[in-house]
């Protein structure tokens, strides 16, 4: 069974998950958004207090609010494979070029060792993820299927009463609003969405009372 636990980092109240699975204590990291110092120690601290063997750094996509952390995991925990859609390289690339402006002179970048792709299926542990492409926020956005736990890490995809916002680069909000019904409203309407920001909500309720999905 798959654990999901949510922190919030960054001036930007971004969602930062790990990914537990239960059984084995292996973990994933999901756009880790620490920033300060104190950010990084909430999460190492929680880490270690849970004995929780962290093996993988994924991204559902590479806007500056959910890459912060990257480097600094891929120090603390060498050698875990760090997973992004090859469509947000360049979105991942581009970071450094505006972080300082946006108040974070000292980003440091991360490159990424392997994709994730639709369709690819990443276990950890006796845990399986199933990864969906879900263009429209950002070019290679993708979310994380958990289908035994009726879970989904969504990223900036669907919001409680709410849509990821598409006026970024490589954002369109028809491409968006697709994803959306190809890739979430095609599950189970009792199905969890933690989102990138926010609180979580169930596909059922946003089919049935988001403004953005009527």
């Amino acid at each position: 069974m798959l654990q999901i636990v949510c922190f919030t980092f960054n001036g930007f109240a971004e969602n930062t998950y790990l990914l537990i699975d239960e059984a084995t204590r292996a973990t994933a990291i999901v756009d880790p958004g620490m920033y300060s110092r104190a950010e990084e120690q909430t999460l190492t601290d929680y880490i270690s207090r849970e004995k929780l063997d962290v093996r993988l750094l994924l991204n559902t996509h590479a806007h500056i609010d959910h890459v912060l952390g990257n480097a600094f995991v891929l120090r603390t925990y060498p050698g875990i494979p760090f997973l992004l859609h090859s469509l947000d390289l360049p979105t991942l690339r581009a970071v450094p070029t505006y972080a300082a402006n946006y108040g974070f002179p000292a980003y440091a970048p991360a490159e990424p060792t392997g994709e994730l792709a639709h369709g690819q299926t990443i276990e950890l542990g006796e845990s399986r993820l199933q990864v969906r492409f879900t263009p429209g926020h950002a070019p290679g956005h993708v979310v994380l299927y958990d289908e035994a736990g009726g879970q989904i890490v969504g990223g900036d995809v669907l919001f409680r009463g709410s849509v990821g916002r598409t006026d970024l680069p490589g954002g369109d909000h028809a491409t968006l609003i697709q994803s959306i019904e190809r890739e979430l409203l095609s599950l189970p309407d009792a199905t969890l969405v933690h989102p990138g920001h926010g609180p979580s909500t169930r596909v059922g309720d946003e089919r049935r009372t988001n403004p953005f999905l009527a």
